[in-house]
């Protein structure tokens, strides 16, 4: 399968081939997100050296160096003594562009580093060695370093303090797929889904590439569901537990809490998080918390009209959303499990849900159709303290040319109904968050559904709509 969208990291990746100096780039985003596949398919039979770590759960630097030797020997270097050390293990690499032809350009993909760069390996400091000793004075060589632990690869190489300091020459954080690039993805598969449906694929496996290659498009999206997840052996039942273990040494703390904002779909603050967890109140649960969000998991926000107090986090990434929520009971669940709770209550309330955290990703969207694309903005959510309890606004999008838009988010199968409970509530929020913020901006509720809004008595207020198909617009 050709690569779909990643246009832009396409184009960046091609100006470092053809640059007259080294580049040293970083490529790092969350597990199964294609990274390996966009190096590999952008530069097709072009790398000159490829090397991956290895992933077990005791991985030591023996096994890692193994691994790396045995591709110095396959790609030319047969002749080379073993090292058995990362600095001779790089100076072998560096034996290897300097008896090849100089001619062009020399590819080396490191991928998923952080699994090589095991404890006291001296890893970091090889790699540091072999960029700014050789590679760096050399203008043939592009070094692509590549993982799935973000947090790993921003603290160690982006940020790191030492001899690898303001070394990358280009960095990319490979993003999943937005609505659009879905919907390439499963015209390109020759699926035959509603904009509706891949909707719903998404909010069950989010815009993972991996996750869609799995699915069968000679099944309806209900079998496709149960086929991957819910059947006995699906390819994507232990998922969620390898996910945690690849990215984290030691992921018990980032298990409890992204547990624990499973249950709270606005979020929680600091406080409410350690409460729920148990956690012990110091440094380790900020750095778990920070890690959490590079990796993607979760987001950190001020709801409206607060300024450094009272940050929430919330859990944003649907597929582990959808595991936690149904995966407590799921050795009873039957293997055609989706397609019978497909008409069910609980999936309309969970459906709501997984929509709110949809519209949360794709926010530049909204912005477009509703004209603000160049306006400044701030986005935030809001939940009354005092006036209305209770009241809350899923999307709060402040704007510099004096509007807000108050965004509700509402998943129908159909056309949404506003009734006249659902009318009067609407207003309700509107009132309780003038009279809370004491805005002086003039507010706009803007409703965000599957199908726009059936025009009844209620309706004609709610000017301001955004639609599911708005919602696949390229940004």
């Amino acid at each position: 399968m050709s690569i779909i969208g990643r246009e832009a990291e396409k184009n960046l990746l091609m100006q470092c081939l053809e640059t007259n100096k080294s580049e040293f780039v970083a490529v790092y985003g969350r597990r199964r997100v294609g990274k390996t596949f966009l190096i590999k398919e952008t530069f097709d039979n072009q790398l000159f050296f490829y090397a991956t770590g290895i992933l077990e759960e005791k991985s030591t630097m023996a096994m890692q160096l193994d691994s790396f030797n045995d591709e110095i020997a396959d790609q030319g270097g047969e002749e080379l003594p073993r090292a058995n050390n990362w600095h001779q293990a790089f100076r072998n690499l560096n034996t290897l562009l300097e008896i090849a032809a100089p001619s062009k350009k020399k590819i080396i993909f490191l991928d998923e580093v952080p699994w090589m760069a095991t404890r006291n390996s001296g890893f970091l400091t090889a790699l540091d060695y072999f960029w700014n000793r050789w590679a760096s004075s050399r203008k043939d060589v592009l070094l692509i370093i590549c993982g799935s632990a973000t947090s790993w690869i921003i603290e160690n190489i982006i940020n790191n303090r030492g001899g690898l300091h303001n070394r990358l020459t280009r960095q990319i954080l490979l993003a999943p797929f937005t609505l659009c690039e879905c919907e390439s993805f499963f015209n390109n598969g020759s699926f035959t889904m509603t904009r509706y449906q891949m909707a719903e694929a998404y909010m069950v496996f989010g815009g993972i590439p991996y996750y869609l290659s799995l699915l069968n498009p000679e099944l309806d999206l209900n079998q496709m569901i149960d086929d991957v997840y819910f059947r006995q052996g699906a390819p994507l039942q232990s998922e969620f537990k390898n996910l945690f273990k690849s990215l984290f040494q030691n992921p018990g703390s980032h298990l409890a809490i992204v547990e624990a904002l499973a249950h709270k779909a606005k979020g929680l603050t600091r406080d409410e998080i350690i409460k729920a967890t148990k956690l012990p109140n110091g440094g380790g649960i900020t750095d778990v918390l920070e890690e959490l969000e590079q990796c993607g998991f979760i987001r950190k926000y001020l709801a409206y009209g607060k300024k450094n107090k009272g940050r929430l986090y919330q859990l944003i990434d649907p597929f582990v959303l959808f595991h936690l929520k149904f995966s407590e009971k799921q050795e009873r669940y039957s293997e055609n499990h989706w397609q019978q709770f497909s008409d069910t209550p609980g999936h309309n309330n969970w459906s709501g849900y997984a929509f709110e955290q949809l519209c949360l990703l794709h926010v530049e969207q909204i912005k477009r159709k509703l004209g603000i694309s160049g306006v400044l903005t701030e986005v935030s959510s809001w939940r009354s303290e005092s006036y209305e309890p209770g009241a809350q606004i899923d999307l709060v999008i402040d704007r510099a040319d004096n509007v807000i838009n108050l965004c509700e988010a509402k998943y129908a199968r159909g056309e949404y109904v506003i009734s006249k409970d659902g009318y009067r509530n609407l207003h309700n929020k509107m009132a309780a968050f003038s009279v809370e913020t004491k805005t002086r901006k003039a507010l706009r509720i803007t409703l965000i559904t599957t199908f726009g809004v059936k025009q009844n008595t209620y309706s004609g207020e709610f000017t301001s709509q955004v639609i599911l198909d708005d919602l696949f617009s390229p940004v």
